[in-house]
């Protein structure tokens, strides 16, 4: 089977982490190209069109997946093959206008879509959704000794880090509530609020295991890849109430759920640093091995 993934660049001429660990972990089931939607813009999309058209005369493909309601629309104006397409999460969340282009192409063009959480497919209400998160790397994100990982990484042993994995500039990533929370935890503690953005993907369980707690403060989330990193990593984790991360951390000691309030947060921040040890979340997450997920996708393409 010939698959062609579509997705948009992000920084670097690069297309989303999440998006080229799916298409790697489907390699050994189907045949896999990647299509990159470049530039910025409606124009981008526009032009993107006509390009994808001229990849699709030259290229044999079965089936495509297109990642974010947008590139899924390109498709559905490019060619009239089997198109899946996954709703990320904050294409659901963030456009009333979005939601409504999403229903009109669903309607006239697209065959299946994922979405990546039930809360996502509770408030698209598309008949023809499933629910597939995104899997891990678990031979990727695994617990590395948390002195190893802080000499790897240079911390202060005598310092406590929160790390923030995201971009502060994005304002859905709600940057200025971790900030404030922290400045509160910062009377108690010698605190750093350790943001990372574009760090490569094989630096981060580093990361995950240096610092300790994972803060997530986003507005809305599909199904955050950066909570079941830190499961993967035993990382104790303070995250909004946002995506399915109350069904991913459920009842896991050293993680807890916050309200959009710093006190809220600082609180919970406080729990963690106070708890000290390390989670048993990679337990929980077992079932989103992605090869696991993968086996769900070929099955899915398949039907299709």
């Amino acid at each position: 089977m010939n698959v062609l993934f579509i997705s948009r660049e992000k920084q670097g001429n690069q297309i989303s982490p999440v998006v080229q660990a799916q298409a790697d972990s489907l390699n050994d089931l189907v045949k896999l190209a990647i299509f990159s939607i470049r530039g910025k813009g409606w124009k981008s999309y526009i032009t993107s069109i006509f390009k994808l058209r001229k990849y699709l005369k030259l290229n044999d493909v079965d089936l495509i997946h297109a990642h974010y309601s947008y590139v899924g629309m390109v498709a559905s104006l490019a060619s009239r093959k089997p198109l899946i397409v996954s709703l990320m999460g904050s294409d659901i969340e963030d456009y009333r206008v979005g939601r409504i282009l999403i229903h009109i192409f669903n309607w006239l063009f697209w065959k299946t879509v994922i979405v990546k959480s039930q809360r996502s497919k509770n408030k698209i209400r598309l008949k023809n959704a499933f629910v597939i998160p995104n899997g891990i790397r678990l031979d990727l994100f695994k617990p590395i000794p948390p002195k190893e990982a802080r000499n790897k990484v240079a911390f202060d042993p005598k310092r406590k880090y929160v790390l923030f994995l995201a971009d502060p500039e994005r304002p859905e990533k709600n940057y200025l509530l971790a900030k404030a929370a922290c400045e509160l935890v910062n009377q108690h503690y010698d605190l750093e609020l350790l943001v990372l953005h574009n760090t490569p993907h094989k630096e981060i369980p580093y990361y995950l295991s240096a610092v300790d707690v994972l803060l997530l403060s986003s507005i809305f989330k599909g199904s955050p890849n950066a909570i079941k990193e830190a499961m993967a990593c035993n990382c104790p984790i303070v995250s909004t109430d946002v995506g399915d991360v109350k069904e991913l951390i459920g009842d896991t000691e050293g993680c807890y759920m916050t309200t959009f309030e710093p006190e809220d947060v600082a609180e919970k921040l406080l729990l963690v640093l106070q708890f000290g040890e390390r989670t048993n979340g990679r337990d929980k997450i077992q079932h989103l091995d992605d090869k696991n997920i993968a086996n769900k996708l070929f099955a899915l393409y398949k039907s299709v």
